[in-house]
């Protein structure tokens, strides 16, 4: 799906719905590509054992000077992540070599087979909400993920409209629809925790945001322009 025809479906979407330190790390990349923009909305009713790769296509080759400000920047990010409420936050490497900001929400978002927000999870994706609208330069991934209880043929497409849910939310709250590169639903094919157990089912219902150098911010950092 082309970015255009995403852009489209939130903002129709919106209708219907209403409102580590990473300073150095960047200086890993070399002139690698990463994934490509057009690799939106992935797997919207099937499944993926992979997750997407998490990192926009690079134009142009970017330094160790450009790349350390780009970890210093990806530190204030990390931070106003930190003080999103019910967040669990973390970092992993994009598909470029830089580090990118990882945000989990667990199993608070929504009720037992639902895909509407709750209202008490509200406050905490408006606080991110917040923190993307500072963040302009920042694109978004977003993935939706279930345990294993029911059949892929429920958990898949649960999956996608939780991780759709998330996304509609933020552009009500103001959060450009171009921000975002790809909205995926894996059902509980990526498991972080044994889905034998109470606890770990908890765990696997998840949502996660990944944060990370947009093009716009990679040319910033190479004209040392990048705050």
């Amino acid at each position: 799906m082309k970015k255009t025809n995403f852009i489209a479906y939130v903002m129709c979407a919106f209708l219907v719905v209403g409102c580590g330190n990473y300073t150095g790390n960047g200086a890993l990349l070399g002139t690698a590509g990463g994934a490509g923009l057009g690799a939106l909305v992935g797997q919207i009713i099937g499944h993926n054992t992979k997750s997407t790769v998490i990192g926009a296509a690079v134009g142009t080759a970017v330094g160790a000077t450009a790349g350390t400000l780009i970890g210093k920047h990806m530190d204030k990010v990390k931070a106003k992540a930190a003080a999103v409420e019910n967040a669990q936050v973390s970092e992993i490497t994009d598909a470029n070599g830089f580090q990118c900001v990882k945000v989990s929400f667990g199993d608070i978002l929504f009720a037992t087979g639902k895909y509407d927000l709750n209202a008490n999870s509200k406050s905490s994706v408006q606080q991110l909400a917040n923190l993307l609208k500072s963040e302009p330069d920042v694109l978004i991934d977003i993935q939706g993920h279930t345990d294993n209880t029911g059949s892929d043929k429920i958990n898949d497409p649960l999956s996608q409209n939780r991780a759709q849910a998330v996304a509609q939310y933020l552009v009500q709250c103001g959060v450009p629809a171009t921000q975002f590169n790809n909205v995926s639903g894996f059902g509980s094919h990526n498991p972080i925790a044994d889905n034998k157990t109470v606890a770990g089912r908890a765990q696997n219902r998840r949502v996660e945001i990944y944060m990370y150098a947009s093009q716009e911010m990679i040319s910033k950092a190479n004209a040392g322009t990048l705050q």
